[in-house]
């Protein structure tokens, strides 16, 4: 059996009814390869005057990661940074030491009916660059290589994949695979890094032979390849990396190798320290429950 852990979503409200699926982090996988967090909203048909707008609050410690398949996001952040995502770019905004975003229903989508669908994931920063000045980098999909290869079409986000290298930076070593099977295709996982997972976006696939539940990540054992097959058509996305060498911390939207950094870091967010992301002045508080 090629799959370690087979971990089901949590149902989670960002707020106003926007629900997402949270596969990581859980108690019996914290992290696969760097990617300590990994959340999978929609597809979402959203009405006309439904607000489905995450308001401005900080990072420490990580860099979001954050992948459409439909519709469109605008990102702000305390760098200066204004970006609308599309489907297909990859928006990478690395914290370091601190910054603060927001992520927004683009001005020109509002009142009328549209759909959302995509994935967020974290991944951890190296323990000695976890301080590192924030940055922000934004990468378009015509710049993401693609392959396509008997019914199998792949196109490589972050990390190298058979020689083709995205041009996306990771701090460490980092594979992020979104592939699209036509029906009756199949492809082997390839075990190119220590450690990788799986997760069905669209569609249904088997690994093996065995049918992967919907809205579950399957995280391979190491150096298997299974083969993903499907029937009538899927989208996956396939995420690794070499294991992270200590533990992280975690603790609302903060993440560091120390205790103490995460707990200073509540204190400036409720003390006004962090920096303000210009022309957007709402913000999210603390959760009432604090880290310990």
């Amino acid at each position: 059996m090629a799959i370690l852990h087979a971990l089901e979503g949590r149902r989670r409200d960002l707020g106003g009814g926007f629900e997402v699926s949270r596969l990581l982090p859980q108690g019996a996988c914290r992290s696969v390869g760097p990617f300590i967090f990994f959340d999978h909203f929609g597809p979402l048909d959203v009405a006309p005057e439904a607000r489905h707008d995450v308001r401005p609050h900080p990072h420490i410690g990580l860099a979001t990661v954050t992948y459409l398949f439909e519709g469109a996001i605008l990102h702000r952040d305390s760098l200066g940074s204004v970006q609308r995502i599309e489907p297909g770019a990859i928006n990478w905004m690395t914290a370091g030491r601190g910054i603060v975003h927001s992520e927004r229903t683009p001005e020109d989508l509002l009142g009328q009916a549209r759909r959302i669908h995509g994935l967020q994931l974290w991944v951890a920063l190296p323990a000695a660059e976890e301080e590192c000045a924030p940055h922000f980098a934004h990468t378009p999909a015509h710049a993401l290589p693609e392959a396509r290869d008997r019914g199998v079409s792949l196109r490589v986000l972050v990390g190298e994949w058979h020689g083709q290298r995205s041009p996306v930076a990771a701090a460490l070593d980092t594979l992020y695979l979104d592939v699209s099977l036509d029906a009756g295709a199949a492809w082997h996982v390839p075990a190119v890094v220590a450690e990788r997972a799986v997760y069905c976006v669209d569609g249904s696939i088997s690994l093996d032979g065995v049918p992967l539940p919907p809205d579950t990540l399957a995280v391979l054992r190491p150096d298997s390849a299974p083969a993903v097959a499907t029937v009538d058509g899927a989208r996956l996305v396939v995420i690794g990396g070499e294991a992270l060498p200590e533990p992280r911390y975690m603790w609302w939207n903060l993440v560091s190798t120390r205790r103490e950094r995460i707990q200073q870091a509540a204190a400036d967010w409720e003390g006004g320290h962090f920096p303000a992301v210009p022309g957007d002045e709402e913000f999210i508080p603390l959760p009432e429950s604090r880290f310990a």
